[in-house]
C-alpha cells in the first residue's frame, strides 16, 4: 500500500487546481483519472460546446447578412470542419492542462479506475483490471485527506424502444459528423435549448419534447416566455406536457410516440434529461461513505462527507451542476483545511448562464423565489431592444429583468436576457456582493454606446409610475 498525503478522485475544474496547490504546499498528492484531464468542462461541456455553438452563430449572421448589407452567395455548412475546429479546441485545452499536471512536482498522476476497498483505501486499475504501475503491482493507496470529484453521466430515461434506436446524449453527439434532418429533443433543460438552437442553426428541423407542463419551470415566467418566443421565432417546435411512451424504428426514422395520438418521425433522438453522479464504480459503500437517493454524495457546508477526511466537490455532491460552483468548492477546501480559513458554500448566489442566442444570465432570487419569501421588493424590467447598442447590432431579443428590496433599494436577482446577457448578470452580480444600490446604478457613468449603460434605463424604471 502506498501513503499520500491527499488523494484526489476525478481531474474536473475543482480537482486539477486543488491537485496543485496541494503540491505547492508540500502535500505527497495522487490524482486519479480514469479517461481524460479536464473532466465534463473541457471534454464534454464547455469547451466542445460553446466552441460549436460559436459556429452556429456564424451559420445565423450568414443567414442574415443581407440585413446588414452584406451580400453572401453559395455559402454552406461544413460539419465535418466543425466538428474539426471543436475536437482541435478540445484537444489543445486537454493536452495544456495534463502536460502542466504531469509537470507538478509533488503531484503523480494515475490512470485508471478508482474503487474504494476500505475506509481510506482505494484500489487503482486499468479498465481490463490490470495494475496501472509498471510492474504490474496491485495499486491500492491511502491519504488522511481524500477528495471526491468525478463528476456526472448523462440519464438515460427507462423510455419503451429508447434501446432500440441509436440515441445521443450530450455527449456523444458532439462526434455527430452529419446535420440531422430533424433532430428530436427528449427533455426541455438549458442544454436541450443550447443543442436545439445550434443545429437548428446549422439546418435541421429541432423539436423539443418536454415532460413537464411548465417550460423552463426554474426561471420567472415572463422570462420562460421570452426564451420560448425567441425558440420558436427561430423555427424550433417546443411541445409541453409531451412524455414520450415509446419509440419505434420505423422506415429509417425513429416514430416518437407521444401516448396523445400525435407520432414524431426524427431522422435522430438526443436525450437530454438530467445527469446523474459517478459514485456506483467507485462503491463509496465500502468507505462508508452517505449519498442520497439518487446517488449524489452528502457533504456538510464545509463539503466534508460523513466520514472526517474525506470530501467531495463539483457535480458528483449535487446541487447546481456548473464548472464555476466546482472551481468555488475547490478554493472552499483550500482554504479551511490550509489556509486556516472559516468559508462555506451555505449563502453562495446562485449564477448561471444558458448560452443561447441571447444568452441568459441568471444571479440570485427569481421574482418568484422573492415573493414566496414574503420579501418586499420592486421589479425593473426593460425590453432589449432599448439598449442603444443592441439596436445598433440589430440583437434586440431579449429582456432585462432585476429584483430589487423596497427599502434597501439593494439588488437580489437578476435576469438578463440580451446579447452579453452573461455579462451584464456579472455586472449586478458585483453590485451584490458590494451592497451598491440600483439608485447607484442608475446614475452611474458608463461608456456609451455599451450593454453596461443599459443598467441606466433599467433602473430608471423603478421610478416610473
Amino acid at each position: 500500500m502506498v501513503k499520500y498525503d491527499a488523494i484526489i478522485i476525478g481531474s474536473g475544474q475543482g480537482a486539477m487546481p486543488l491537485a496543485r496547490k496541494l503540491a505547492a504546499a508540500g502535500r505527497k498528492t495522487a490524482l486519479i483519472e480514469k479517461k481524460w484531464i479536464g473532466g465534463t468542462c473541457i471534454n464534454v461541456g464547455c469547451t466542445p460546446t460553446k466552441t460549436l455553438i460559436a459556429s452556429g452563430h456564424v451559420a445565423y449572421l450568414a443567414k442574415r447578412s443581407a440585413d446588414f448589407g452584406i451580400h453572401t452567395t453559395g455559402w454552406a455548412v461544413d460539419i465535418e470542419t466543425v466538428i474539426r475546429r471543436k475536437n482541435a479546441h478540445v484537444l489543445q485545452a486537454r493536452e495544456s492542462t495534463t502536460k502542466s499536471l504531469l509537470a507538478t512536482h509533488n503531484l503523480e498522476v494515475l490512470f485508471g479506475n478508482a474503487r474504494f476497498t476500505g475506509t481510506r483505501e482505494l484500489t487503482v486499475t486499468k479498465e481490463d483490471g490490470a495494475s496501472v504501475t509498471a510492474d504490474g503491482s496491485p495499486t491500492v493507496i491511502t491519504a488522511e485527506h481524500i477528495f471526491i470529484n468525478t463528476g456526472c453521466r448523462p440519464v438515460i430515461p427507462p423510455i419503451p424502444g429508447l434501446a432500440s434506436i441509436q440515441y445521443f446524449t450530450s455527449d456523444t453527439i458532439l462526434d455527430l459528423l452529419v446535420i440531422p434532418t430533424h433532430l428530436a429533443i427528449i427533455g426541455g433543460s438549458y442544454v436541450a435549448l443550447e443543442f436545439g438552437q445550434l443545429y437548428r442553426r446549422l439546418g435541421s428541423e429541432v423539436t423539443i419534447l418536454e415532460a413537464g407542463d411548465r417550460f423552463l419551470h426554474k426561471e420567472d415566467d415572463d422570462i420562460a416566455a421570452e426564451i420560448r418566443k425567441i425558440l420558436e421565432e427561430d423555427g424550433i417546435r417546443i411541445l409541453t406536457g409531451a412524455k414520450v411512451t415509446n419509440i419505434t424504428p420505423t422506415n429509417g426514422a425513429d416514430e416518437i410516440d407521444l401516448g396523445t395520438g400525435e407520432k414524431i418521425r426524427a431522422s435522430h433522438v438526443l436525450v437530454a434529461t438530467g445527469r446523474l453522479p459517478e459514485t456506483a464504480a467507485l462503491d463509496v459503500a465500502a468507505a462508508g461513505i452517505a449519498v442520497d437517493e439518487r446517488g449524489f454524495i452528502k457533504v456538510n457546508d464545509t463539503l466534508e462527507t460523513n466520514i472526517p477526511g474525506i470530501y467531495a466537490l463539483g457535480d458528483v455532491k449535487g446541487g447546481p451542476q456548473f464548472t464555476h460552483v466546482s472551481y468555488n468548492d475547490h478554493l472552499i477546501l483550500y482554504k479551511n483545511l490550509f489556509e486556516n480559513g472559516k468559508e462555506s458554500i451555505t449563502g453562495r448566489p446562485v449564477l448561471y448562464c444558458l448560452f443561447t442566442d441571447p444568452e441568459l444570465g441568471r444571479v440570485g432570487l427569481t421574482e418568484s423565489e422573492a415573493r414566496a419569501k414574503g420579501l418586499k421588493i420592486k421589479v425593473a424590467r426593460m425590453r432589449a431592444s432599448h439598449i442603444a447598442r443592441a439596436w445598433e447590432n440589430d440583437e434586440m431579443r431579449g429582456m432585462l429583468k432585476a429584483i430589487v428590496d423596497s427599502d434597501t433599494g439593494k439588488i437580489l436577482g437578476a435576469a438578463m436576457l440580451s446579447s452579453n446577457g452573461g455579462e451584464l448578470m456579472t455586472m449586478l452580480q458585483l453590485a451584490m456582493m458590494g451592497g451598491i444600490t440600483c439608485d447607484v446604478l442608475r446614475d452611474t457613468m458608463f461608456a456609451h454606446p455599451t450593454f453596461a449603460e443599459s443598467l441606466n434605463n433599467l433602473f430608471a424604471r423603478l421610478d416610473q409610475k
